[in-house]
Order: C-alpha cells, then structure tokens, then sequence
C-alpha cells in the first residue's frame, strides 16, 4: 500500500500543529510555506481536516488552523481514513465479487492479506501525534 501525496501533505500538516503550544493557530501561508506545500492542494487537504473534525478553523484577521483535539488523540490512522478512506490492501476486503473464483472465504491469500491488514490498522492507529511530534 502506497499513500498518496495528499495523505503525506496532511501527515505534514498535522504534525507541524501538534508540535505548536496547545491551541496556537496559524495561517494556512504559514504552513503551506513551512511544510513547502502548494497553497491550493493545503486548502483541499485543510477542508477535509476540517470535516472530519481533526482541525479547527478559525476565521477573521488573526484566523487559520489548529488542532481539533489534543495530539495524542489523533492518531495516523485517523489522517490516513481521512484522506484515502478505510484502510484496504485489497478490493476483495471490500468488495467479495472482485475475486473472480469467489473465494473470498476460504483463499489463502485473502486470509494472509487479511492478517496483514489487521497489524497494518493496528500500528496506524498505535502512533500518535503527541508522541510524533515529541519522539523520546
């Protein structure tokens, strides 16, 4: 599994507004330019984050972004379900018509992958931001 470029952009985001003193806000230039980020791919990314109500924004003069939540309750599997949608390594978890030979229950690839998929959602969801953004 791969993560696209906007699920890599909003690690970045996330990770920089855990990093600041509890509930600083920034301008999303501010953050575009630290984490060298184009200004119109933040605000598609900004929006989802807003939605999903892991970041919070602030409007007016001093507006911008901060965390929704503290750090340590976000994890990267939340950023990841965000931008790309439940964790998935294989259309079959998902879809069972996909496999052609209808194996869905008893394949033992499906059942290897499905092992796989297991500690891949458990490891995600093990990290999190308070513990990224202050490493021991």
């Amino acid at each position: 599994m791969q993560f696209n470029q906007a699920t890599d952009y909003a690690f970045r985001v996330v990770l920089y507004l855990a990093s600041l003193p509890p509930g600083e806000i920034v301008s999303a230039q501010a953050i575009a330019s630290r984490e060298q980020i184009p200004m119109r791919f933040l605000q598609k990314i900004m929006r989802s984050l807003v939605k999903a109500g892991l970041i919070l924004s602030h409007r007016g003069v001093a507006g911008g972004f901060s965390l929704a939540k503290a750090p340590g309750e976000i994890s990267l599997l939340n950023v990841v379900e965000v931008m790309e949608g439940p964790v998935c390594i294989n259309r079959c978890f998902v879809d069972e018509d996909y496999c052609t030979k209808n194996w869905a229950g008893h394949c033992p690839v499906h059942q290897a992958l499905a092992g796989i998929q297991s500690t891949m959602i458990r490891e995600l969801g093990r990290h999190n931001f308070a513990d990224l953004a202050n490493p021991k």
